[in-house]
């Protein structure tokens, strides 16, 4: 084991294997999901700059311990913290690490190789989705579903949504719906499709891989990959119906453009996609297609900036409390009733979205400062 990893007490949280010139790090939270704590966060970002720099190390995989990836953020965490009147201290800190650690792994000189066996939802997307290399299985299961949570899809979710075929990235970022395996490949969120039952191979033959060449690595995947199977319920059978609705520039638009497509034919799909947009948040909707609207036309280190000015406001709860609303609702007291405030699309003004973009006016409060970047790879290079 490396020096790195003997002298923290949270070790187990995640383990490290060293394979010839490979790193295999899993996260191993299994009873909570591999829900991400400050002390892991801190620790991979720390372990993927030492990797950078160590001539030895030629590829990482990232992988969780039991039926998930990762589930996200340990929001419920961050929220007892923050209601304790710190969320400065803690939750802004919180959220600073992880942002830091997204941008490293958007740009990392190292290939990372994310195995994505289960869940893998909020800032599991994160750790992974930004990595040049994501293997899908038929456990796989992806969700943005903050807007169900008065948040938003974070974590640089508005640079990699944007960039999805048509606007099928404001579709999963509004609706938070569930992925399987077989959609994440072939809208993009994932570049391999492997059956589990394959990945230990899998894993062998990339730590034999002497190489950081995307194509070498790539063309083992391709060994152990296969076309899964398309349900014929996917919402990617509907992709003309998605680009027609959730092009629209406001949220109140899609709504009405999708109870019109519900007029002239009979689909649960549809009907289905407007109960989630009537569940959410209001003001966590609008945030966050003007989130993912600006996430297209900018690059991963913007989109990070950006992300953590709304995430501030979100926690602070001056604007809204409807972040801590959803968190009770869903995570905490778990009824599953929030009571949002504002409570209607039409009550949250254009100009109450402004202020979540805007830079907070609390003293000691600054902007996310991410860490320079040199000598990066074509593909890293291209997501700035």
């Amino acid at each position: 084991m490396d020096a790195l990893n003997s002298t923290k007490p949270d070790n187990h949280q995640i383990l490290v294997e060293e394979k010839l010139p490979a790193r295999i790090l899993t996260l191993n939270r299994p009873k909570q999901l591999n829900a991400l704590l400050f002390q892991m966060i801190s620790r991979l970002l720390e372990l993927f700059i030492a990797y950078e720099e160590d001539s030895n190390v030629k590829l990482v995989i990232v992988k969780g311990k039991g039926r998930a990836f990762c589930a996200g953020g340990d929001v419920a965490a961050v929220i007892r913290d923050i209601n304790e009147g710190t969320w400065r201290r803690l939750g802004a800190k919180f959220f600073w690490m992880q942002y830091t650690l997204n941008y490293i792994l958007a740009t990392n000189r190292k290939p990372q190789v994310s195995i994505l066996n289960g869940i893998v939802m909020g800032g599991g997307a994160g750790a992974s989705i930004h990595g040049r290399f994501r293997v899908a299985t038929e456990n796989s299961v992806f969700a943005t579903p903050e807007t169900a949570l008065g948040f938003f899809p974070d974590v640089g979710a508005s640079y990699f949504l944007s960039r999805l075929l048509g606007f099928f990235g404001e579709y999963l970022g509004l609706t938070g719906t569930r992925l399987d395996g077989a959609e994440m490949l072939v809208c993009g969120l994932a570049t391999h499709f492997v059956p589990s039952e394959r990945l230990s191979l899998l894993e062998e033959a990339l730590c034999k891989v002497d190489s950081s060449d995307p194509a070498i690595i790539s063309a083992v995947i391709n060994e152990y990959s296969k076309q899964p199977y398309m349900k014929e319920k996917s919402a990617y059978h509907r992709l003309k119906v998605i680009d027609r609705c959730f092009s629209r520039r406001t949220v109140e638009e899609i709504i009405s453009a999708l109870e019109r497509e519900a007029l002239n034919k009979k689909d649960n799909w549809i009907s289905e996609t407007i109960r989630s947009l009537k569940r959410a948040s209001p003001t966590s909707l609008k945030i966050s297609l003007r989130s993912i609207r600006q996430g297209r036309l900018q690059g991963v280190g913007q989109c990070l900036v950006r992300e953590y000015r709304i995430a501030c406001h979100l926690m602070q709860g001056k604007l809204s409390k409807d972040h801590f609303e959803g968190s009770r609702a869903i995570l905490l007291d778990k009824d599953k009733n929030p009571k949002w405030e504002p409570s209607k699309l039409e009550l949250v003004s254009d100009d109450m979205v402004d202020s979540y973009f805007a830079m907070m006016d609390d003293e000691g409060w600054e902007d996310l400062k991410l860490p320079a970047r040199s000598n990066l790879p074509a593909y890293a290079i291209a997501k700035l």
